[in-house]
């Protein structure tokens, strides 16, 4: 754009001039040959019941390019077009206003001519309130034109490095465990030290502690599962929720959803994940699928370049900032550039169905004000690959198919999975997003939501994962989880009557009941293996501090939790699609152990690097699904 045209366009008022011939949007395209008349009455149609703007839906159905809504926005409002890669955005104009303000109106301050700012936006329909936002701050604005794309990447080069501080600290002090001093970690080896001191010094005596510990904290983690497998049958409802019931009076105009996908480091994955998310049935109009990627990231950045993306599907690239490089951290930089009023989240290696988005929208529909996030199952499309694959299979059906179904309805703390996750957009802003420096921010969120007053409910939607099929690549994953647990645990923990007094007493409990019992069953677990020498009639050290008739309740109680897991095992594989797996539900009790490697790496880890996310490499497996 010459200069003389922009002098020109600073001291006309051709936009508001022209206000009583302009033409519909559509009507430029006709006449410029860019899409037929049936294209457009399919598109008006369309947009009676979508809601999202004609030059959307005509992009999203193939009909027409962005560039020529571009070009035909610019003829309808009479503007310029602004070349923001061309010419940046003049820094000194950015800078007087924060970031977030140019988020929310999607504009930029492109050049001042004479007295004239020049406002980049993407959308001159509204840009009356772009002005009116403005009037303390520039005397004479006007608009030029420029796609939502460029906006969006003009604010991120302008702003990067203080949306990338921003997106390590957005969830409060309080609540993050960003704010752990160095000395507060040397507190936990000092522990484990006078721990190991004392079991040298009184091996019998702590022995015996050690014991009631893992007893009681397994029996905690027990009765839990239980209430939330009798919860879940009580309901009537067979290993999932019912379809979600069509809301009596729909509305007509559906939300635009955003969905998060994190990457890093995926070679193998992008080209599958892009294929089916192309499966999904909403409509791309109100559909805004954003690839996340590390700045740094060139493996990824490199398979994507060989990878068409959809119009709906669009990268955003988090900065390198302080050598911190975890998927929450990602998911809050990305946060702030998503269109939708709904935000979900994927996995790399998640093959979601295809209707998906259409329950979601319609459950949020049916639900109270206070349920601000739907958790959709997680399930395996490798459970044949091998042992492991089947066993984690099995695992997590009868946490996502009966336990953590029936402790969302007793309104219990829902510990989040990662993926398959929507919130409701102003109240995920309000929690603060993700905790940056977490490993396990699902966890920590659905803790922060409870204590917020909020709730979570679980939807009958699945989306299909690869079940980590390899032994080490397993106990890193798992390991990482766990951390994430026990860091959960202790930010939440740092005051006990506060948390007390937010979940009140039955959901305090259930937290204690969950993360309490998941650590110390699996670090514990040498405790509890060794009285199985009871059983084989071997000695046991504690049988010189208790009776015999106590010995053996404590063994039946092992029983009993051990068949209480066969029994949830059997439960979640029951649907047809997944009974060639009751046979290896027994064969769990081999598979735990190997959680026990992953929980002393991950104390490991929380004391030496906390913040250390280790990589779960996908594409290893073929899926087992049928491509519908």
């Amino acid at each position: 754009m010459s200069f003389q045209n922009l002098r020109m366009l600073a001291t006309d008022t051709i936009p508001d001039r022209h206000v009583e011939r302009r033409q519909p949007l559509g009507r430029y395209l006709v006449d410029s040959g860019v899409i037929a008349p049936d294209q457009l009455i399919r598109a008006l149609h369309l947009q009676l019941t979508l809601g999202a703007p004609i030059g959307e839906i005509l992009v999203s159905e193939g009909w027409a390019e962005r560039t020529d809504i571009q070009a035909a926005l610019a003829r309808q409002h009479d503007i310029q077009r602004a070349d923001l890669d061309l010419e940046k955005p003049d820094s000194a104009l950015c800078n007087r206003m924060p970031y977030a303000f140019w988020l929310h109106h999607r504009a930029v301050p492109w050049m001042r001519i004479g007295s004239t700012v020049l406002i980049a936006t993407h959308n001159p329909h509204r840009f009356h309130e772009v002005r009116a936002a403005l009037a303390d701050t520039f005397s004479n604005v006007l608009p030029v034109l420029a796609s939502d794309t460029d906006i969006d990447a003009a604010i991120e080069e302008r702003f990067s490095a203080p949306m990338a501080r921003a997106a390590g600290q957005r969830v409060a002090p309080r609540f993050s465990c960003r704010t752990w001093k160095t000395g507060n970690r040397l507190v936990l080896p000092a522990v484990l030290g006078m721990a190991l001191l004392a079991l040298v010094s009184f091996p019998v005596q702590v022995l015996a502690l050690l014991s009631l510990l893992a007893i009681l904290t397994l029996l905690a983690f027990s009765v839990l599962k239980l209430a939330g497998t009798l919860a879940h049958l009580i309901s009537h409802r067979q290993l999932v929720a019912p379809p979600v019931p069509a809301p009596p009076a729909p509305p007509v105009r559906k939300p635009k959803v955003s969905v998060l996908v994190p990457l890093f480091h995926e070679r193998e994955i992008a080209g599958a994940l892009i294929e089916r998310l192309e499966r999904l049935t909403y409509p791309k109009a109100l559909l805004d699928v954003i690839l996340v990627l590390e700045e740094k990231d060139d493996i990824t950045r490199k398979t994507l370049s060989e990878t068409t993306l959809p119009a709906w599907i669009r990268v955003i690239q988090v900065p390198d900032h302080d050598g911190l490089t975890t998927k929450p951290r990602a998911m809050n930089y990305a946060l702030d550039f998503c269109r939708g009023d709904i935000i979900g989240v994927w996995d790399a290696e998640d093959a979601p169905a295809p209707d998906q988005i259409e329950r979601v929208v319609g459950q949020f529909a049916t639900e109270p004000e206070d349920v601000v996030c739907l958790q959709g199952i997680l399930d395996y499309y490798n459970p044949r690959t091998n042992w492991l694959s089947r066993c984690f299979t099995i695992e997590y059906a009868s946490w996502f198919r009966v336990v953590l179904p029936g402790i969302a309805r007793l309104g219990l703390v829902v510990p989040l999975g990662g993926t398959t996750l929507f919130f409701k957009r102003d109240k995920l802003v309000e929690l603060g997003g993700w905790d940056a420096h977490n490993v396990t921010e699902d966890a920590d969120l659905g803790v922060r939501l409870c204590r917020a007053g909020y709730r979570t409910k679980l939807i009958d939607t699945v989306t299909y994962e690869e079940a980590n099929c390899r032994v080490w690549p397993w106990i890193k994953q798992r390991s990482r989880w766990l951390k994430g647990f026990m860091v959960t645990y202790l930010v939440h923990m740092r005051n006990p009557r506060q948390l007390l007094a937010d979940l009140g007493f039955w959901r305090f409990l259930s937290l204690q009941a969950f993360f309490v019992g998941t650590l110390t069953q699996f670090l514990l677990a040498p405790v509890l293996w060794s009285f199985w020498l009871i059983l084989l009639g071997a000695p046991h050290p504690v049988q010189t501090l208790v009776s015999a008739e106590t010995a053996s309740a404590v063994m039946g109680f092992f029983l009993a939790a051990e068949l209480l897991v066969i029994g949830i095992g059997l439960i979640a594989v029951s649907a047809p699609e997944r009974r060639f797996l009751m046979g290896w539900v027994p064969t769990l009790m081999f598979y735990f152990p190997l959680a026990m490697v992953a929980a002393y790496k991950a104390l490991y880890e929380l004391v030496l690097k906390p913040y250390y996310w280790d990589k779960t490499q996908h594409g290893h497996a073929a899926s087992e699904m049928p491509h519908s």
